[in-house]
């Protein structure tokens, strides 16, 4: 980028946060909120990372929702009106690199009345010691998890809205940096952080590249691992080979709440591409599913269940891990063969 088009974005994203206000200014600058939520009727809600969800007894007026809604679209480059309802944005960074939240925002006729969602993007990496010391997991569920991913076994977190999937994958991309492999990194919003040298991260742009397109392309940038951020559609397939040839090791986040509901999802992710579910494939495949469950204090890790393969016409062979006194899963061969 050029010293005017920096000068240019830096102008615009220190103009929008200034049109935020200074409430808005406030909660997106306290450590501990991770959303703030409008509702329809004014109403501002915020997600505490200890305690939830919680309404903040301040709202804003339908004028001066829609002209954040608004003013977010112009600095994206869209506009939002009765035939396009709808803005889906990241927020720029401001002078201080501080930014890079996700803006999801919609206006009547499909709500009642200006709406929108920010959610920011994880300001500090927690480990896998810091779950365990938040009793979040126990020790005996961190050991899996480190021996699976230097085991290169290919891990699925997954779990409700609001559950914490995104953060705990990047406790595990912090584990994958001590590997010193190479990582592609793919996803569609800057969620995921992996601090290491030999790092690419890729990032999808609607109607140019897809999240497919990228798993693909990364196949000849000479990758170790593939991990990739939430898995939402026929990409799903794409993924699967790639693991499944030669590039285990990943981490991928699915929306699902237990491991056997994990796997139809990705079942039906699957039949976007192709009709015929090739389940060998996802057996042979995905090793481990990391179950997390519960919202702000409640949040914790409800179980870890490795993928053992085929079991019956249509189901699946699931294996409890790290519930038992500590014995770390036998090493298997990357891809689920034993």
């Amino acid at each position: 980028m050029s010293d005017g088009s920096t000068l240019v974005a830096a102008r615009t994203a220190r103009m929008l946060r200034s049109a935020l206000g200074p409430l808005l200014a406030d909660l997106l600058r306290a450590p501990d909120i991770v959303e703030i939520l409008l509702n329809p009727d004014g109403r501002l809600w915020v997600d505490h990372l200890s305690a939830g969800l919680a309404v903040t007894g301040h709202r804003l007026s339908a004028a001066d929702g829609e002209r954040i809604i608004r003013l977010v679209a112009s600095c994206a480059g869209e506009e939002v009106h009765g035939g396009h309802p709808s803005i889906s944005a990241e927020l720029p960074p401001d002078a201080d690199g501080q930014g890079g939240e996700r803006f999801e925002g919609l206006l009547p006729p499909v709500v009642t009345g200006p709406t929108f969602a920010i959610r920011k993007p994880v300001a500090m990496g927690l480990g896998l010691d810091d779950y365990v010391a938040a009793r979040v997991m126990t020790a005996r569920q961190a050991a899996t998890l480190r021996s699976a991913v230097a085991e290169r076994w290919n891990i699925l977190v997954v779990g409700g809205t609001g559950t914490g999937k995104t953060t705990l994958a990047n406790a595990l991309l912090r584990e994958m940096a001590q590997t010193g492999d190479r990582i592609i990194l793919i996803e569609d919003r800057r969620e995921l952080r992996c601090d290491v040298p030999n790092v690419v991260p890729l990032r999808t742009r609607p109607g140019v590249m897809g999240m497919g397109d990228l798993v693909r392309a990364s196949l000849a940038l000479r990758p170790d691992r593939i991990p990739v951020g939430e898995v939402r559609g026929r990409e799903a397939l794409d993924l699967l080979k790639a693991w499944g040839t030669g590039h285990p090791g990943g981490i991928a986040t699915l929306h699902a709440g237990s491991a056997p509901g994990a796997l139809r999802r990705l079942e039906q992710l699957v039949q976007e591409a192709v009709v015929t579910v090739p389940r060998p494939l996802i057996a042979e495949t995905i090793d481990l599913i990391a179950v997390l469950a519960g919202r702000g204090p409640q949040r914790r890790l409800a179980g870890l269940w490795r993928v053992a393969g085929l079991k019956g016409d249509d189901g699946y062979a699931l294996e409890p891990l790290g519930a038992g006194p500590l014995a770390l899963p036998t090493p298997i061969e990357p891809g689920g063969s034993s």
